[in-house]
């Protein structure tokens, strides 16, 4: 086990990130939306087509990026086909999580036609099974940096995965993340 564990931190330290993934993350952090939604969608889709596991994420940013660039048309099949994914892995707790998140998102933009898209998409996904899973997490979490050090991406202690007391692994990249 201890093995195990050491080579995936040690193939996780290693490990290339992609200069498009940084790329997009510092379009989007700039307010380039659409070239930032661009990005993302390209990443979405090879992330996506070998079944990768950041597909789903890569899928809601792009979304993301897109209604923030006011292309809620080109935003609102990427954020379905992200949701989509994470109910086909089971993935019930972040399905629930990153709904959550897109309808609030929606409702601050007053698109209230598309969150109930969402809303509805949500419903019918969620409806296969019993109750969401639900992992404890401890009250309080160490402060973690608010970007991630290797792809820059926007880093929220309650997204991330936590593999210690301390570390947590970007949803984006899987580079480990220390408290600052």
């Amino acid at each position: 086990m201890r093995r195990v564990f050491r080579r995936n931190i040690r193939k996780t330290l290693s490990q290339n990130i992609p200069p498009v993934l940084q790329e997009a993350n510092f379009a989007f952090d700039k307010g380039e939306y659409g070239r930032a939604g661009e990005l993302f969608e390209n990443l979405a889709q090879a992330a996506d087509d070998r079944g990768g596991p950041r597909a789903p994420l890569f899928h809601l940013q792009a979304g993301r990026a897109r209604i923030l660039a006011g292309q809620t048309k080109l935003g609102m099949p990427s954020l379905k086909r992200g949701l989509e994914l994470f109910a086909q892995r089971s993935q019930w707790q972040k399905l629930d999580q990153m709904g959550q998140r897109i309808l609030g998102e929606l409702a601050a933009h007053s698109l209230s036609q598309e969150a109930s898209e969402i809303e509805a998409l949500l419903k019918k996904l969620s409806s296969s099974i019993s109750a969401v899973e639900t992992n404890p997490t401890p009250a309080k979490k160490p402060l973690l940096p608010t970007y991630c050090p290797s792809c820059g991406a926007a880093v929220r202690p309650d997204e991330v995965e936590w593999l210690d007391e301390v570390t947590a692994e970007c949803a984006y990249c899987g580079s480990l993340v220390r408290e600052s």
